[in-house]
């Protein structure tokens, strides 16, 4: 079945590692339990950290949506 389309606008970025980080996603995304290639691995692995960071308060929180101020 394939994955409804994303409605959050996104952006793209660049990110630069190690070979060894990067096989280390190849072989976690085997499993399909965070992506299907090595960036949809380090995506989900990205906002899991983000949301922990969140709840113990070392990163802010949204507290706004995003283009609301634009309406």
């Amino acid at each position: 079945m394939a994955r409804p389309k994303n409605t959050t606008e996104t952006v793209q970025i660049t990110l630069s590692t190690t070979p060894q980080v990067k096989e280390l996603l190849e072989e976690l995304s085997l499993t399909g339990f965070y992506g299907k290639n090595a960036a949809d691995t380090a995506h989900a692995l990205l906002k899991e950290k983000i949301r922990d960071l969140q709840e113990r308060g070392m990163a802010p929180s949204p507290s706004y949506i995003p283009g609301a101020d634009k309406q």
